[in-house]
C-alpha cells in the first residue's frame, strides 16, 4: 500500500499535481474542469468563446478568460493538448525561477496579444494558440535539446513548432492559423527577452513592472511567514510531548 501511495502517503497523481508551479497548476486544473463542466452539460461552449460583441457590448467579461480554458470535449485530442500545455508551461515557469510574477506576466502579455489578433483570424477559442506560444518560447531557449516523434523522426527543439504545424496540416488539411499566431507572439516575446537585451545594454522592455512584482512578492512573503508559524507550532508541540513510559 505504501508503494502505491508513494512518499508521505500521497498518491502519485497528487504528488505530480502539487509539484507543478502555481500558474501551471491552476491553468491545467481550470482547463480540465472547464471540459468536465461542458461534458456534464452544465455549461456549453457557446458560453465560453470570445468575440468582441459578446464581451464589450453584452458585458460578458468572463469570456476573456474562458476562451483560454476550453480545448474541446473529452477525447484523445484534449489529452494531447493538456499534455503539451502542462509540460511546456511547467518547463518555462520552472526555468524562470518558479517566479509567478514573471511567468504570469508572460501569460498576460500572450493572452492580451491573442485577444487583439483574434478578430482578424476569426478564432473564438484561444487556448491552443496560447499553448503554442509557450512551446515556441521553450523551443527557442533550448536549441540543443533533441526531440523525437514516434521514435521515427529526430530533430532539435527549435523545429518542434514547425513539426507540430506539419502534423496538424496533415491531419486537418488546413493551415494551422492558431499555431501560427502562437509562433508570432512567442517570437515577439523571445526576441525582446532573449535577443534584444544583450544588444541594448540589458534593456528588457517586456519585463513585468515593479508593481506587478510587488504583488507576488507580498503574497510569497505572507505564505513563507505562515509556513514558519506552522513549523514553530509543530516544534512546540514536539517539545511538550510527554516522554514514553515503558
Amino acid at each position: 500500500m505504501d508503494q502505491i501511495m508513494g512518499d508521505g502517503g500521497a498518491f502519485p497523481l497528487e504528488t505530480w499535481f502539487w509539484e507543478m508551479p502555481i500558474c501551471t497548476r491552476w491553468w491545467t486544473t481550470a482547463t480540465v474542469l472547464t471540459s468536465g463542466l461542458v461534458q456534464c452539460k452544465l455549461i456549453t461552449p457557446f458560453q465560453l468563446f470570445y468575440s468582441y460583441r459578446t464581451v464589450f457590448q453584452k458585458s460578458q467579461y468572463w469570456r476573456l478568460i474562458t476562451t483560454f480554458l476550453y480545448f474541446g470535449p473529452f477525447s484523445i485530442d484534449l489529452l494531447f493538448h493538456i499534455y503539451f500545455l502542462q509540460r511546456y508551461s511547467r518547463l518555462l515557469e520552472e526555468s524562470s525561477g518558479r517566479s509567478p510574477a514573471h511567468f504570469s506576466w508572460l501569460l498576460l502579455f500572450s493572452m492580451a496579444s491573442l485577444l487583439l489578433l483574434s478578430p482578424f483570424v476569426q478564432m473564438p477559442f484561444l487556448g491552443h494558440p496560447l499553448s503554442s506560444t509557450l512551446v515556441y518560447i521553450w523551443s527557442r531557449r533550448n536549441p540543443d535539446t533533441l526531440m523525437s516523434f514516434l521514435g521515427l523522426l529526430t530533430f532539435r527543439a527549435p523545429y518542434l513548432p514547425w513539426v507540430l504545424m506539419g502534423i496538424s496540416f496533415v491531419i486537418h488539411g488546413t493551415v494551422p492559423k492558431d499555431e501560427l499566431m502562437g509562433v508570432l507572439i512567442g517570437h515577439i516575446w523571445y526576441f525582446f527577452n532573449d535577443v534584444y537585451p544583450p544588444l541594448h545594454g540589458g534593456s528588457r522592455p517586456l519585463d513585468p513592472p515593479r508593481w506587478w512584482c510587488r504583488l507576488f512578492e507580498r503574497r510569497q512573503r505572507h505564505e513563507e511567514t505562515a509556513n514558519d508559524v506552522d513549523n514553530d507550532i509543530a516544534v512546540a508541540r514536539a517539545d511538550v510531548r510527554p516522554p514514553d513510559v515503558r
